[in-house]
């Protein structure tokens, strides 16, 4: 009896090491970026004022054509503004003052990007029937897409998050009370995600549209003040009296008053 259970036992014990192997291989293989992970990365579509990516601790500006890869921090100026496309024909466009990691979390590569601060216009492409699941994440909140417009503002002061559809639908849950239930938010409806707050609480707010085109003309005034050409200031007056102003910027006193009669 005894050897034939000692077979067994060796049978099984290479099928248990087989097995840890064959699950370890498939854990580190997870952990890995893909063979391709050059099509993970997001290309710049168009950039205009200060955009940057924070390489080695230090700030490298991009232009149209340069890549973002994995795990970068994409930085804009008070006058930035960038629009970025993956592979799949999603775009992410980032506006002035804002601090994005790109697909911080990999093996998730459906985690598109973190919003740190600043707003986001985010567009999810979807193909015909077929899903295309993407997550944004904030400080406060996580935000399923299947293929949908959006916007994403996350507050410099308090980290609070604004969620605007412009199109399709999302889900939001909140980052940092997971027993929170979710709330899905359909077009033109918005919500705000507040740290200490659940969001089934928040009632959703059914406006958005009419404020996304409010914004668009608003970003379209200031886009078009930030770049335009800059010339010399106001021609002065006659003989440079009347307190015009000159090319120099600078206001020009009046001539002083004539002395007193004796």
């Amino acid at each position: 009896m005894a050897g034939v259970c000692r077979p067994l036992t060796a049978k099984l014990s290479l099928l248990l090491a087989a097995t840890f192997s064959l699950c370890l291989s498939q854990m580190c293989l997870a952990q890995m970026p893909p063979s391709d992970s050059g099509n993970y990365a997001a290309k710049v579509v168009t950039a205009t004022g200060q955009v940057s990516v924070l390489k080695d601790s230090q700030p490298w500006a991009l232009s149209e054509g340069d890549s973002v890869h994995v795990r970068e921090l994409i930085i804009t100026g008070p006058d930035g503004h960038a629009v970025f496309q993956v592979s799949d024909g999603s775009t992410f466009e980032v506006y002035p003052n804002a601090r994005v990691v790109f697909r911080k979390n990999p093996p998730n590569w459906r985690d598109l990007i973190d919003v740190l601060v600043g707003r986001v216009r985010i567009h999810i492409e979807h193909f015909g029937a077929t899903p295309n699941p993407n997550r944004v994440l904030t400080p406060t909140a996580v935000i399923s897409v299947r293929g949908t417009t959006f916007d994403v503002s996350v507050s410099d002061d308090d980290e609070t998050t604004l969620i605007e559809v412009e199109e399709g639908s999302v889900e939001v849950r909140h980052a940092l009370l997971p027993g929170d239930s979710p709330k899905t938010l359909s077009t033109g409806e918005s919500l705000r995600v507040y740290r200490n707050e659940p969001i089934a609480d928040r009632l959703v707010d059914k406006g958005t549209i009419a404020r996304q085109v409010l914004r668009a003309v608003m970003d379209a005034v200031s886009t078009a003040a930030i770049h335009m050409p800059r010339t010399g200031g106001g021609v002065g007056g006659i003989g440079g009296g009347g307190g015009s102003v000159g090319d120099t910027g600078k206001k020009i006193p009046p001539p002083p008053p004539p002395p007193p009669p004796h």
